[in-house]
Formats: structure tokens, sequence, C-alpha cells
């Protein structure tokens, strides 16, 4: 432990970081004293730097109404550049759906009588209890869409 300084030292549960700590406590007393700094290392130089940096007053002061007139900005600018910027986006997403569900009709067009058999052949059979189970799935599936959509169109209604 340092006795040259006469703050309290919190508790560090790693050695290093308390030495980085005395280290930093001690270079901001030597600023403060205006101590010479010939002997000191290069990481007390800096650190001595950062507190005289950080005494040092703002060079220009913010306005009093600025933090009021930044919130006004941000609460306005956002809805007209969001709006443009998912209609931007939306329409590159449409595009590139659109050139991949083309690349996918090329390609099974092309060659969909090479690898198509593989799949008709993993199908289960027809009037299986297997086509009972995929029914049920996609049963519950859509019921599940349209309860997702009817609550959404619920919300909205009563939102307004």
């Amino acid at each position: 432990m340092n006795h040259d300084i006469d703050d309290t030292i919190p508790p560090f549960d790693d050695a290093a970081h308390e030495r980085e700590w005395l280290l930093q406590e001690r270079a901001m007393r030597r600023e403060r004293l205006h101590l010479d700094p010939i002997g000191d290392d290069a990481r007390t130089r800096r650190y001595r730097l950062l507190a005289r940096a950080l005494r040092e007053p703002l060079p220009h002061a913010l306005p009093a109404d600025f933090a009021q007139k930044l919130a006004a900005q941000v609460a306005a600018s956002p809805a007209r550049k969001v709006a443009s910027d998912t209609r931007f986006e939306f329409t590159l997403l449409l595009a590139l759906a659109t050139v991949m569900a083309v690349a996918a009709g090329a390609v099974v067009a092309m060659y969909g009588d090479t690898w198509l058999p593989s799949f008709v052949a993993i199908l289960p059979a027809p009037h299986t209890s297997a086509n009972r189970w995929v029914l049920a799935l996609v049963g519950c599936l859509g019921a599940s869409w349209l309860l997702g959509r009817w609550q959404q169109a619920s919300r909205t209604t009563t939102r307004r």
C-alpha cells in the first residue's frame, strides 16, 4: 500500500488494477502540487497531462437551452429520415427478392429434372398416417398465423 496518498484506497481484487490506480493518483497529486516532472516516467507524464487537461475549463460554454434544442431537433428529424430510409430499404429488399425468385425459377427449370426425383422419393407415400400429421402441422401453423394477424389488427384499432 502506498502511504503518500491520503485518500482512502478502494478495495481491489487485482493487484495490477491497484498499482494502476495508485499510479494515476500519484500523477494527479504531483500535478496538483506542481511538482517537477523530470523524475516521472512516461505513463506518469501522460496521467499528469490528462489531469491538467481535465482541470482546464471547456473553451466554449454550451448555451443554456442546448439540451432542449437538441431534444427538439432529434425528435423532429428522424421521422422524415427513417421513412425515406425505410422506403429505400424496402425497394432494395423487393428487388433482391425478385432476383432471387427469378434465379430459383431458372435453376429449377434447368436442373430440376436431375434432382427433383430425389425429393419426390423422400416424400411419404400417399394415404399414410404421416400425411395426417403434416396436415395437422399445416393447420396449426395457419391457425397461429391467423390468430396473430387478428390480435395485431385488434391492437391497431384500439390504439386509434
